[in-house]
């Protein structure tokens, strides 16, 4: 059968599903293989469950079913699916990526973009070899924008992605010191990102670029490029300054675009979300709708005010970009007593010792007193003057035994450390 056939078969299914948890009745259901799992063990399961369809590659696994169906790989399968699915429609698709503030830039930009159109945006951040599929098959009839939020920790990811999602358009929120371990490097990071820029090249697809950032305007030369920034040159012009509530706003025109989001580190998310707006000539009174309506969540620059004190908890992921970038940020919050709980950066390889150190530096030199560093990377630092602990669990227990009263804390951190299990403590 081929990817034409099994496309008429996914249109007359309810969704696709690759997990018997989460399986919806007369989905198409994928057996997808991994390192820990082999999704063909749940073949039969599937169907008994209500599957219409079944999608496997491991013959000893055999359901023996008519509607299951064989193929060589599962998974590259579902890639060709979601490329065939996708050229089904004359829609602009954008590619989203960057090393910092991907879900945060999506989730603004559909928030944005959501006021005059039927958007499709990646849920989550389901941005992976499988997750981007997943998002394509998504889009409907209705669908008039698809904005496909795209993860890498290696070279070569997003050229990938990209040949499944076939943007039109395509932006990279910044090139930061994430995933060092797998990209080898920062020059590699710019590499990586930058394939993006390379399949839009190729394919005379239009980017939408920071002006203000030198190296996007060096990596995206000879595209075609719709430019954001102070410059007299962009096609939008905006500035940012941050109001008497501590809240970013973006100034264009006349017009005062306010969010919910504090950091300056959050100019740039929100200049995008401006900017894609204006390119699809959304009114500016629907424009200041969609970003004051976006709230942040997921433990992403959420501030939290609990009986005792008010935190700023950015505990879903951090590099040493972003983590810089929010102390830098926190340093010029004004309050009366200040407190930072930091957790490990992980899949820093080399770079893992003196990115920890550069950060606790960084502490030292911005006049941060109080802090508490979690995990093995900062305890192998040199910490004197702040509190280091192995784990999440012995900080925790640590702040069971302190009275932190009417602070204001940034909590920031790599997933792995799950810093969130402390705010039970303050």
């Amino acid at each position: 059968m081929n990817i034409a056939e099994i496309h008429q078969l996914f249109l007359n299914c309810k969704g696709v599903s690759t997990d018997t948890r989460n399986l919806p009745a007369n989905c198409l259901f994928f057996c997808l293989k991994g390192e820990n799992f082999n999704g063909n063990k749940f073949a039969r399961k599937a169907l008994e469950q209500g599957a219409a369809y079944v999608i496997y590659d491991d013959i000893e696994h055999d359901p023996v079913h008519q509607n299951a169906l064989l193929v060589e790989d599962s998974l590259n399968t579902l890639q060709d699916l979601a490329h065939f699915h996708r050229n089904q429609f004359n829609i602009p698709v954008i590619g989203l990526t960057g090393s910092n503030g991907k879900t945060t830039s999506k989730e603004l930009i559909k928030n944005v973009l959501t006021q005059n159109f039927d958007v499709l945006a990646t849920h989550g951040n389901l941005n992976n070899h499988i997750g981007v599929p997943l998002s394509l098959l998504n889009i409907k009839e209705s669908t008039e924008i698809a904005l496909i939020e795209m993860g890498a920790n290696h070279l070569e990811e997003i050229a990938f992605l990209s040949k499944i999602a076939a943007p039109t358009m395509g932006y990279i929120t910044n090139f930061g010191k994430a995933h060092l371990e797998g990209f080898g490097s920062l020059e590699g990071v710019v590499k990586g990102k930058s394939e993006l820029y390379d399949y839009l090249r190729e394919n005379k697809g239009i980017a939408i670029i920071n002006g203000n950032d030198k190296k996007q305007m060096q990596q995206s030369e000879g595209l075609n490029r719709y430019i954001f920034g102070k410059d007299k040159l962009a096609q939008t012009q905006l500035a940012n300054s941050i109001n008497k509530n501590g809240y970013c706003t973006v100034h264009i025109g006349e017009v005062n675009i306010t969010s919910q989001l504090t950091g300056a580190y959050n100019f740039d998310n929100l200049n995008a979300a401006v900017t894609f707006g204006e390119f699809f000539e959304i009114p500016l009174t629907d424009i200041q709708k969609g970003i004051a309506s976006f709230t942040p969540e997921n433990n992403r620059s959420q501030w939290i005010k609990t009986k005792n004190n008010h935190i700023l908890l950015d505990a879903y992921n951090a590099n040493p970009t972003s983590m810089s970038a929010a102390i830098e940020s926190f340093i010029d919050v004004k309050a009366k007593a200040k407190l930072v709980i930091l957790g490990d950066m992980l899949e820093l390889g080399q770079y893992t010792h003196g990115e920890h150190q550069a950060i606790i530096d960084q502490l030292k030199k911005g006049a941060i007193d109080h802090a508490i560093l979690v995990g093995p990377h900062f305890c192998a630092s040199k910490t004197e003057g702040f509190s280091a602990f192995k784990n999440t669990a012995e900080a925790k227990n640590h702040l069971a035994n302190q009275s932190i009263l009417d602070h204001t804390i940034l909590i920031k951190g790599s997933r792995g450390i799950a810093l969130e299990q402390l705010l039970d403590q303050l």
